[in-house]
């Protein structure tokens, strides 16, 4: 019977570790590459019926990827791929709350974080909401507090500025939120008299400028760090508690510091108050974390916790029809199909994010941490080195900046699939008396555009017709057939930046699921920090004992013996010195 049991387990093992590219589907898609490639997008637009098909509604929001190389029996082939890597199961199981990244042997559940009160999100035998909404209500106790000026800093002032200091997840964001939200009107009238800064960067110089004009005594400090002990993010809390305490004394530290982190003994020893510690979860994953406390809490301090509420909301509607909508018409699960059709079969390895509206100008920084470092894996969730690409180079602009820019490379030189996000109201619009449209209209002529401009191209043709000179010809000349989706949103406000955030989220996690790679892990990010750790006991015997560089390749000991050369007049003991602006 044991025989029987082991060899059973072995082969639901040998199961388990298939991938996907082996399957009948992704085969057929392989094949159906070399027809795709014989189709070019000014025919394929001039397909009505398929133009139709190809775009989708929900909430206001239109999602048209009929510019995508793609036929509709392409989409019926990736639909076919998608049942193949069992999609609809790995997202129910997500959502179940089973652990689904399983090499950290946790549960995936950012979803939990803006689940309403009355849902039920397990994970480990245990609803997880109640949890979730205690952190909540006490960050909208505690926001409140400091926004009345009920709770005011050791001289007796209100806090009026805050500064989160995080990295990563911890900062990409809450920041892409906070910038979003900034010329929003319902945001700028109840941030008014508030300001909100960041420091991430372990560089001192992003101290200089976090805290430049800014007064110990009406400042409040968010530290995040879950396990309190993220060498960047701790001697950065150092350094402002430093800042603090010189100009305040020690004892202020607990009127002007909080913190988000699970780790309270270590919060109570930094001289934090245990009380004032706001908690998340292991099956929060940094980079999705912006709807926990990592981001709730700043955001909430600067905005008010009803408007963060808001894009909470947002949030959760995308997430919900993520979860209930079938594959056809889920804007996620598209996104994320497509994604996989032009890394993986047609071999077009980045991604261009173009919003066209100033307020989304740190999108692309968050979703290239979002994106890159859970999808970017060599081997299967269970550790199969890949035959095939997986994972999206991701950058972006906002419109109409990118056209000065970046934009040249896109039209006439590399293919790069392009993502078009466009508002149909702006958040501050402008109108000037005698012009031919507003301001809004002519950054929306350039919206509607652009794409077409990827997709139809022009000819020689064209251009001879132009008396266009004949030597500048292959100079001017566009190949078309370049891939684009555009995604119009109704307007920008906290709901519609909760939606974006979402759609993006999950679109990256059904590429992860479909490729059969486990995109809540980040192990890649590991190796580095650890040699930096060296690195650093290195510099401090040089620094402290005149301890000559060893142990380290001909190179590196070279650039570290010119650095501690050329950087001398450090002290051996280290004074306490604070940036001067």
């Amino acid at each position: 019977m044991n025989l029987v049991l082991r060899c059973y387990s072995v082969l639901d093992q040998m199961a388990s570790s298939a991938l996907i590219s082996d399957s009948e589907p992704w085969k057929d898609l392989k094949g159906h590459v070399e027809e795709v490639n014989k189709t070019h997008l000014r025919d394929l637009m001039n397909d009505v019926n398929r133009c139709q098909a190809m775009m989708v509604e929900f909430d206001g929001m239109v999602l048209d990827y009929s510019r995508q190389c793609a036929t509709l029996e392409t989409m019926g082939k990736l639909i076919k791929l998608a049942e193949a890597a069992g999609l609809k199961d790995k997202i129910n199981r997500m959502f179940a709350g089973e652990h689904i990244n399983s090499t950290e042997d946790r549960s995936v559940l950012h979803v939990a974080l803006r689940a309403p009160k009355d849902a039920a999100i397990q994970s480990d035998g245990k609803n997880v909401v109640p949890d979730v909404w205690e952190v909540l209500n006490k960050i909208q106790k505690f926001s409140e507090t400091i926004r009345s000026g009920s709770w005011v800093g050791a001289t007796g002032k209100p806090l009026k500025d805050v500064v989160a200091v995080g990295i990563g997840g911890s900062f990409l964001g809450p920041l892409f939120v906070h910038t979003a939200l900034q010329t929003d009107p319902e945001a700028v009238e109840a941030a008014r008299g508030r300001r909100l800064h960041f420091l991430a960067n372990v560089d001192p110089i992003d101290v200089a400028r976090s805290i430049a004009g800014l007064n110990p005594e009406t400042t409040l400090v968010v530290v995040v760090s879950k396990t309190f002990t993220t060498a960047e993010t701790m001697l950065n809390a150092r350094t402002l508690r430093e800042w603090i305490s010189s100009s305040l004394g020690p004892d202020a530290v607990a009127k002007h510091m909080v913190a988000v982190s699970t780790n309270l003994t270590l919060v109570e020893k930094f001289g934090i108050d245990p009380k004032n510690a706001f908690a998340f979860w292991d099956w929060v994953g940094g980079r999705y974390s912006v709807c926990s406390a990592v981001g709730v809490l700043p955001l909430s301090l600067q905005y008010g916790f009803s408007l963060v509420e808001k894009f909470l909301k947002g949030a959760s509607s995308i997430d919900q029809h993520f979860h209930s909508t079938p594959l056809e018409k889920n804007i996620p699960v598209l996104l994320g199909l497509l994604s996989v059709w032009n890394v993986s079969f047609l071999g077009y390895p980045a991604r261009a994010i173009l919003p066209y509206s100033q307020a989304l100008e740190k999108l692309a920084p968050h979703i290239q941490q979002v994106s890159m470092e859970s999808n970017g894996k060599g081997v299967s969730i269970d550790g199969v080195p890949l035959p095939f690409e997986a994972g999206e180079i991701d950058f972006g602009e906002p419109g109409t900046n990118g056209q000065h820019s970046f934009y040249q490379l896109i039209h006439q030189g590399r293919i790069i699939p392009c993502d078009f996000i466009g508002i149909v109201k702006s958040q501050q619009p402008v109108y000037l008396k005698g012009e031919l449209v507003s301001n809004h209209d002519e950054l929306m002529s350039n919206f509607f555009a652009q794409p077409d401009a990827l997709a139809y191209g022009k000819t020689p043709e064209q251009l001879q017709k132009e008396n266009v000179a004949p030597h500048l010809i292959p100079h001017k000349t566009f190949s078309g057939n370049r891939p684009s989706l555009s995604l119009l949103l109704p307007s920008l406000n906290a709901y519609n930046i909760g939606q974006l955030l979402a759609i993006y989220e999950h679109r990256i996690a059904v590429e992860g699921f479909v490729w059969g790679i486990n995109s809540f892990d980040q192990w890649g990010v590991e190796l580095g920090k650890s040699l930096a750790t060296q690195v650093r006991k290195q510099l401090h015997a040089s620094r402290t004992e005149g301890k000559p560089v060893d142990g380290f390749n001909f190179s590196t000991k070279t650039l570290m013996t010119k650095y501690l050369q050329a950087s001398s007049d450090i002290p051996a003991e280290l004074p306490t010195l604070l940036p001067k602006i």
